[in-house]
Order: structure tokens, then C-alpha cells, then sequence
């Protein structure tokens, strides 16, 4: 398969228009660390934007950063970083679950779109995308958003892009919100409850006036599975809350959700870098890590209702073996499963449908990812409406041709 590594915009523009005359499929990539989720692809020769890498614009006191889609994502985190902000809706890094290194490059999380803990309190990555530059699969180039949100006019198509996979258009530049960091960060810990029990607890809190910023549950099989961060929780599953702000403010209200959650048993606390560690080991679920334990097992990403999240984490566990952790106060699940043939789709599809929830194939083998749906299957109605607006971008679907729709492939 050839490679071609574009050098400026007007490269990628000229690449799509010589793929849309010979009617040849594109694969994008940046560093290539997503290209294992979704479908197979269709496709005969790699877009490599990884060249595209350059820092545009970057003002801490305005806080907006605009930054090539090639970039690296750990040298912007590490940028940012200095000047103690962040990008708030914790970007995941998916190399962790599926192996390889590095956290990929701006574009690519961008383009996924796949939240940390934080997105109950700061939005998902749509959220703080302000505009961005693009090349359509006509081989244009187009605008979108603008560098503050008072400036958006018409469509506001950073919310297409964010989680198209690249099957709209080949982003090429950004402009992005970030935050200052908390300067403190306290975690309270609950030991032993069922998942049920789990869900009601992060319920409670999340209900609660303490400006909560993560809830998650780890059970039993998840804090045994060998992941260095929860070492030291052997023998019993965990809940945990997290709460940031002023060293003061956190303090104070991890004092009072103390006594709030002191019903459903013991509350401790992990302050500050020791907590900073626990959840950057959920948000890139290292309990089902690609060199732990259960490497090979397929791992699904299900969103739900929260008040439901227990009850169909257990469902998993008992009908299919499934290992589960929560996030999200039980609205994010993430389960591994005994390999099989279909990742167990239809066992898990119809769990998930039944509350109203929707299910991605996050890692699997490339025959299982062949064989079922990686992504949820849509109504007819909604489906055609997504089919229609993908074919205004790229009516010939020239860029990555199948990796959405199994037997998308032209």
C-alpha cells in the first residue's frame, strides 16, 4: 500500500482530487495508534498528515491553542502543561488498550472523540472545538468555527467532524479551548460495594452540591487485573469520587461529601498527585490493558443512562463473563469479554438496547471486526440522514471508505 506524506494543505487537496479522479479510497492517518478501531478498510494508498505538526497560535491568557491536525498529542498536553493548563475533557490515550506507543496526534483525537472521566462536568472533545481547517472529499479546502464562539456563524460543523473517524474530511488544523488545572484534586474512596450499590453511591454524589468531576467503580476482577495504579486496592472493589478547585474548596467539600457518602461505609482520601494517577489509569482503562492479562480480550465501550449502569455491568458479568469498570457515575462502561468469534456482540447489543444505550467495538481482532458492527447500528431514518450528510462531504467516499458501516466498502 503506497504512502503519501503531504507537506502542506495544498498537498492534501491535490491528493484527494487525484483519488477522487481515479476513484481510489485514502486511508487517513497521523501516527496510525486509532487505525485497529472500526471496520477494515477499502482502501489502496495511506494520507499521512504526521508532517502537518507545527503549533499555529498559542495564548494562555485567552486560553485557545490552534495546532496542526498532525501534531503530536503528548507535546501539545506537554506545552499546555507548562503553563499549568489542560485540555479539560481528559483525552484518552488509546494506545494503552490497544498497544503501541505514543497518545497519537491532535487530529486523531479530534476525530474520535473519546472522553476521560471529566465529561460529566467539562463536556466531551466537541465541546472545546472552536474551529477548525479541512479538506472535504471534493478535494476542497473549507473553514469552520472561528478562534471564540461568538464568531461562529451558520453551521456549526466542528460538532460533524468531532467523532467522524475521517470519513468527512481531512482535518488540518484546529483551534481548541483549554483550561487552567485545579490546583488541588482530592479522591474519596468507598472498599467493597456491589455494583449496584456502586451506582447509587455515584449517584448520590454526583446529585450532590460538591461540584463533583469524576465517579467511577472498579469491581473486584478490574482492581485484581494487574494495573500498577490500583495495586494497593487487591482484595476489594473500589468507588471512587473525585473533586478539584482551590486547595481550600476541595478540602472543604471532600470533608462534606464525606458525610454524605458515609452511609454506604468508610470514606478515605487520596489527595492530589496519588489521585492525579488513579484516573489516568480509568480514562485509559488500564485494568484491560493491551500487555496486562487480559491483552487479547475484545473490549467494548457502552454509554447508558447512569441510574442504569450497574444493573447491566452486572448483566455482563453474569451472562457473559464480561470484566467491567464504570465511569461516568455508571453512564460509561467499559467491559472485556472472553474472546470469541463475535466479541459476543449479540449478547451485549441486546443488553445495551434494552436501557436505551449504545455500544462501540473499541478492540478486537481485525476477522471479529469484519464480521459484526463496530459501531451502533442506526435506525433506517437516522441512518440515512448520516449517510446523506457524509455524502455532501465526500460523495464518493474517497476517505476512509468502510471504517464506519460494515459493508461500507465500495
Amino acid at each position: 500500500m503506497e504512502t503519501l506524506k503531504v507537506r502542506d494543505i495544498k498537498d492534501v487537496e491535490e491528493v484527494v482530487r487525484a483519488a477522487v479522479a481515479s476513484e481510489q479510497p485514502l486511508e487517513i492517518i497521523g501516527h496510525g495508534s486509532k487505525r485497529a478501531i472500526g471496520h477494515p478498510m477499502a482502501t489502496n494508498a495511506v494520507l499521512d498528515v504526521s508532517v502537518l505538526n507545527a503549533v499555529t497560535s498559542y495564548e494562555p491568557n485567552e486560553l485557545i491553542i490552534s495546532v496542526q491536525a498532525g501534531a503530536p498529542l503528548a507535546d501539545v498536553q506537554s506545552m499546555i502543561d507548562a503553563k499549568n493548563q489542560q485540555f479539560a475533557f481528559e483525552p484518552m490515550d488509546t494506545s494503552v488498550l490497544l498497544g503501541g506507543a505514543g497518545a497519537g496526534t491532535i487530529g486523531g483525537m479530534i476525530g474520535v472523540g473519546l472522553a476521560g472521566p471529566r465529561r460529566i462536568k467539562a463536556g466531551g472533545a466537541r465541546d472545546h472545538l472552536l474551529g477548525a481547517h479541512a479538506v472535504s472529499g471534493f478535494g476542497d479546502s473549507f473553514k469552520t468555527g472561528g478562534r471564540v464562539v461568538k464568531n461562529v456563524t451558520g453551521y456549526d460543523l466542528c460538532k460533524l467532524l468531532t467523532g467522524s473517524w475521517g470519513t468527512l474530511a481531512v482535518m488540518t488544523e484546529v483551534t481548541l479551548k483549554v483550561m487552567p488545572k485545579p490546583e488541588a484534586e482530592r479522591t474519596l474512596l468507598l472498599r467493597g460495594l456491589d455494583d449496584v450499590t456502586a451506582n447509587k453511591a455515584m449517584t448520590a454524589a454526583l446529585g450532590s452540591p460538591f461540584d463533583v468531576s469524576g465517579a467511577a467503580h472498579l469491581p473486584l476482577q478490574a482492581v485484581q487485573a494487574g494495573a500498577e495504579a490500583f495495586a494497593g486496592f487487591a482484595g476489594q472493589p473500589v468507588t471512587l469520587v473525585r473533586l478539584e478547585g482551590i486547595a481550600a474548596s476541595a478540602a472543604h467539600r471532600a470533608a462534606s461529601l464525606s458525610q454524605t457518602l458515609s452511609s454506604f461505609g468508610t470514606v478515605d482520601r487520596l489527595e492530589d498527585d496519588a489521585s492525579a494517577a488513579l484516573w489516568r489509569a480509568l480514562r485509559d482503562v488500564e485494568p484491560f490493558a493491551a500487555k496486562g492479562a487480559r491483552g487479547t480480550w475484545p473490549v467494548w465501550r457502552i454509554v447508558c443512562p447512569p441510574a442504569a449502569g450497574g444493573g447491566l455491568g452486572a448483566a455482563l458479568t453474569r451472562e457473559t463473563g464480561a470484566e467491567v469498570i464504570y465511569d461516568w457515575g455508571g453512564g460509561l462502561i467499559w467491559a472485556a469479554l472472553p474472546p470469541g468469534t463475535d466479541a459476543q456482540a449479540v449478547a451485549v447489543r441486546s443488553q445495551v438496547a434494552a436501557i436505551g444505550g449504545h455500544a462501540t467495538l473499541i478492540r478486537a481482532s481485525e476477522d471479529v471486526r469484519r464480521s459484526v458492527d463496530v459501531f451502533q447500528p442506526q435506525a433506517a431514518g437516522l441512518a440515512a440522514l448520516g449517510e446523506r450528510v457524509r455524502a455532501s462531504f465526500d460523495p464518493r467516499s474517497i476517505l476512509n471508505r468502510g471504517r464506519m458501516t460494515r459493508g461500507g466498502a465500495k
